[in-house]
């Protein structure tokens, strides 16, 4: 942020000359005549001489005070104006010191040391020709008078600050062979004090005629790094990036240079760019100079010219273990580099900033491992948690069980679940061999590979706790661990660390996460660009310090060449299992289910590594009440119910069939059908009168609680009302998505688990969550009118049906001995639907009166039988009376 401007001390302004105070004056001549007219003495007259000697005063004293004020106003601008020469000397120090530390020459770098960066050497780096005037942008406001304006012209500028320019194509040095040589050691020198033997090369045959063969930068040239070259017109141009030329005065300029130095004989020196020409005092240096700061710089211990600049997987010799799973993932200078996760491990962490080539690494490794590994060795769970697509080329691989992306807090609680299962699975297949270690048993490892470990614990750090204890139990159940992170201080906990002894690291942008990884900066040295890619540090328990590779590169043709080893192999059971799917249709469900029971969905049972089928078991089972809103796959549910057994006895949709049915089903309880099906029950209770309705529950419980075994499946919009009463009498409950965490908790459901985008068919049953069976609506045949006129009996065969209707089940007449409901005899004239779409008696008289008796000898009935079981619960009596 530009700093404030300096503030200008105004011009000194004279003050005004004192009047002369005539008026004042006159009085005492006035006063003197009248006394003389009065007393008539002459004496009185010198009052009137007062008046003269009163100006002549005045005017002496005036004029000594205008000039003492004159005086402190002169004092007081040149005071102000020395506090701001004062402010603009101790700015442009402070500028001065800070342009020189931004870009500092030989001698400001041998003082205070620079900082080296990870940054590379281009076109665009800077480099100091030399100390000069620059442009400031210092400003002073105030006064406009001249001492002001040649103030604000040295506010502009500043002197004897570094005159830099871009490094370009290189930078040309005109003048006497003596001091052009000493120009061009200092540029050079300065570049070599800034940038590391990793990040600069100083190349050419210049380089020994000008005493720079001995720095560490021509001595150790990287072919990754910026080549920088120094030659001479005798040597022609040299391969390089950029060049820097001795030239004699006057000669020629080679192509592609952007600045040109002329040496004056003073020792000073003119820079011309295209931008225009500055003076400057350049720097030299002698060759002893140069020797002596040679000596002293440090070498970097990047990865050198041995490291291949790139290497393929199709190069790399894999090989088997005996005991291990070793794999080659790259090379060094001597050849293949091997780590075993087993052996070195149990498990690893791998670290690497964003393109340093992190995921490429795991990819190489898993290839690797599964080139010479099949099925029954090991098993894969590869896990990416920045949502990206780094592990989707192996999902061909026979021994990739589950490849995870991107979890909600759901799939986070079954992560923890399954992985947690596993440990628990593994140790009692230890135990039932009889053994200690996994060497021992008949059971393959499984390795868990996870890219941007930060990401998953930031999200789901339970997580954390599970991976912990996966790494201090992992070594003698099989379970390994590789966690790739783009830093590690922070990310991995002391605990975990401890347990993770193979380190691998990849180019990062901390010193501290190099050190916390492989013990030394050398990761954080690793310079940027393309060429980086790739380049890693890998630390084995064994190792004393980290050694330099090139991972190998895995390509689609490496992945399908490995993934046809194992064609044949079977494919091994995930122990992260992939979620419920979003629909399951029923002629894939239907075969696995057992004799005599009907598939209600596929369930997710993650403790047990499981995900069987939920069954009912009609005739044996009580029912399964179902709650769910509109959409949410209630009547799919009870549809797919229906195709599944031919006998299924489904209630009407109409209020007044509903009615005789159900009347019929108490009436009559035996033979009753094995499953009952009633959809929108409390849709059903809505469009009846109230005291129908409370008649119309007190018949279901009745059905309910009998003693003929009949199956009911129920379902219902939400849970409240009258239709919870019989809700409630189900045993088992399916809780389908609902608008509101509270609807879902009221209907029985986990708070916890409420997902408001739920697929429809979703539900929650017995504590698991389960994923409804599918049948398409066509499967199922809509009801005939003459099925809707008598017991509704969904795909029931005919002589199914007459049997129903012998039995008296759904006819228009209640069979003899039953309350007789008002209105049987001419359905079309005891009811008809009002406004709201509910029935409403035809005739308020004689068939009204009827109805009530008939439903209060329904609540006296009941009310008998559950005071002979229960013992005289006359509580439960009151609606029925309320009806009648």
């Amino acid at each position: 942020m530009d700093s404030l401007p300096i503030t200008l001390p105004a011009s000194p302004t004279p003050p005004p000359p004192q009047p002369i105070p005539f008026l004042a004056a006159l009085i005492p001549v006035a006063a003197g005549v009248v006394l003389w007219l009065v007393t008539g003495s002459v004496y009185s007259l010198c009052f009137a001489a007062l008046g003269p000697l009163m100006i002549g005063a005045s005017l002496i004293d005036g004029r000594r005070s205008r000039r003492k004020a004159i005086a402190l106003a002169e004092a007081e601008s040149e005071a102000a104006w020395e506090r701001a020469e004062t402010e603009l000397a101790a700015r442009q120090a402070e500028e001065r010191s800070g342009r020189w530390h931004r870009e500092p020459d030989v001698a400001t770098a041998l003082l205070t040391p620079p900082l080296r960066s990870s940054a590379t050497v281009d076109a665009g780096t800077t480099i100091v020709v030399g100390a000069g005037a620059r442009p400031s942008p210092l400003r002073a406001t105030g006064d406009d008078g001249e001492r002001a304006r040649e103030f604000r012209r040295r506010c502009a500028v500043i002197d004897r600050v570094p005159v830099s320019v871009p490094l370009g194509g290189g930078v040309a040095v005109r003048g006497d062979r003596v001091a052009g040589a000493a120009v061009v050691r200092a540029l050079v020198v300065q570049l070599c004090l800034r940038f590391g033997t990793a990040q600069l090369a100083v190349v050419g045959d210049g380089a020994a005629s000008a005493g720079l063969a001995t720095l560490p930068q021509a001595t150790v040239a990287r072919r990754s790094a910026f080549r920088l070259g120094v030659s001479a017109p005798e040597h022609g141009r040299p391969d390089a990036d950029a060049a820097v030329w001795m030239l004699a005065p006057d000669a020629p300029v080679p192509e592609g240079v952007g600045a040109v130095i002329d040496l004056a004989v003073s020792g000073r020196a003119s820079v011309r760019t295209s931008e225009g020409v500055v003076e400057v005092d350049p720097e030299y240096l002698s060759a002893e100079q140069t020797a002596a700061i040679g000596v002293s710089l440090p070498v970097d211990d990047a990865p050198d010219d041995e490291v291949p600049r790139s290497a393929r997987f199709a190069d790399l010799v894999q090989g088997r273990g005996s005991r291990g799973l070793p794999a080659t993932v790259g090379r060094d200078g001597r050849g293949d580099v091997v780590v075993d996760i087993v052996e070195h491990g149990p498990h690893a962490i791998v670290t690497g900033t964003t393109g340093a080539g992190k995921s490429e690494l795991l990819a190489t490794w898993v290839t690797a491992i599964a080139a010479h590994h099949g099925p029954d060795d090991v098993v894969f769970v590869l896990a990416d948690f920045k949502g990206g697509t780094a592990f989707d080329a192996l999902r061909p691989l026979r021994q990739v069980a589950a490849v995870i992306t991107d979890l909600d807090g759901a799939g986070a609680v079954r992560g923890v679940t399954s992985l947690t299962a596993e440990l628990r699975r593994r140790e009692e297949v230890l135990a039932r061999a009889g053994v200690r270690d996994i060497r021992e048993a008949e059971m393959p490892r499984l390795v868990i590979v996870i890219d941007e470990f930060a990401a998953l614990l930031q999200e789901h750090p339970e997580l954390g706790a599970v991976f912990t204890d996966i790494a201090a139990r992992g070594r003698a159940l099989g379970m390994h661990l590789i966690l790739g992170t783009q830093r590690a201080t922070g990310v991995v906990r002391d605990a975990l660390a401890a347990n993770c002894p193979l380190r691998v690291s990849l180019r990062v942008g901390d010193a501290a996460d190099s050190r916390a990884v492989i013990g030394t900066d050398d990761a954080a040295r690793i310079t940027g660009g393309p060429e980086s890619r790739g380049l890693a540090f890998v630390r084995r328990p064994s190792d004393d310090s980290p050694a330099a590779l090139r991972i190998a590169l895995t390509s689609r043709e490496d992945i399908a060449h490995a993934a046809g080893v194992w064609r044949t192999s079977p494919t091994p059971v995930s122990p992260w299992l992939p979620e419920l799917p979003a629909m399951l249709p029923l002629a894939d469900l239907d075969a696995d289910a057992e004799a005599g029971a009907i598939v209600l969905g596929r369930a997710d049972d993650p403790a047990n590594q499981r995900q069987p089928l939920d069954l009912l078991r009609p005739g044996e089972e009580r029912g399964i009440a179902v709650v769910g809103q509109s959409g949410s796959g209630r009547t799919t549910a009870l549809r797919t119910l229906a195709r599944q057994r031919e006998d299924a006895f489904r209630i009407p949709a109409d209020p007044e069939s509903a009615w005789d049915t159900v009347i019929g089903l108490v009436e009559h309880p035996s033979p009753r059908p094995s499953l009952i099906l009633c959809d929108d029950i409390d849709a059903l209770l809505g469009a009846l009168p109230s005291e129908y309705a409370v008649a119309f529950v007190q018949a279901w419980e009745r059905l309910l609680r009998g003693e003929a075994a009949a199956t009911v499946v129920m379902s219902a919009s939400r849970w409240g009302g009258p239709a919870t009463r019989l809700l409630e009498l189900l045993p088992r409950r399916a809780v389908l998505p609902l608008p509101s965490r509270a609807e879902h908790a009221a209907a029985g459901g986990d708070p916890s688990a409420f997902v408001r985008d739920a697929p429809p068919g979703r539900a929650r049953i017995d504590g698991r969550e389960v994923q409804l069976a599918w049948t398409p609506e066509q499967a199922v045949p809509a009801p005939s009118r003459r099925a809707a006129r008598g017991a509704r009996l969904g795909a029931v065969p005919v002589a199914d049906r007459d049997r129903h209707r012998r039995r008296g089940i759904g006819r228009r007449r209640p069979p003899a001995g039953a309350p007789r409901l008002g209105g049987h005899e001419s359905r079309r004239q005891s009811f008809h639907h009002d406004t709201r779409g509910r029935v409403r008696p035809a005739d308020p008289g004689r068939r009204t009166r009827r109805l009530a008796a008939s439903a209060d000898a329904l609540a006296t009935g009941a009310r008998g039988r559950r005071s002979a079981r229960a013992g005289g619960e006359r509580a439960r009596a009151a609606p029925s009376r309320r009806c009648a």
